[in-house]
């Protein structure tokens, strides 16, 4: 998809960001999903308040392998899903615009495309 393509794209307004992991997502010996909301917080920093309930549900199984607890192929394909869709792979990152740390504010295609 080319970038003139995203120019009619209505993007929701959300002035909430993430927030704290809900009360009801506890961690525990065999499953860490506050500790994993925490790192997603950190790592994905675009998620906001209408993330909430993607980011918990993704939380209980990457909180169980911070647990050091083993899952599953079904997990593990729902963990990569879910971060696919959160924009947290390489390929994803580049559909929901996240840009590189550093002072790369120009963008060599502008040109082309603005």
């Amino acid at each position: 998809m080319t970038r003139r393509d995203l120019r009619g794209r209505n993007e929701p307004t959300v002035h909430a960001e993430l927030g704290d992991p809900p009360e009801w997502l506890a961690d525990s010996e065999h499953n860490m999903p506050r500790e994993a909301w925490e790192i997603l917080r950190r790592e994905i920093p675009w998620l906001n308040e209408s993330h909430r309930m993607l980011v918990a549900t993704v939380c209980n199984q990457l909180g169980r392998l911070i647990a050091g607890q083993e899952i599953g192929v079904q997990a593990s394909v729902f963990i990569k899903q879910c971060l696919s869709e959160m924009g947290a792979t390489p390929s994803a990152a580049s559909k929901v615009g996240a840009q590189p740390n550093g002072d790369e504010d120009d963008d060599p295609t502008a040109k082309y495309f603005d």
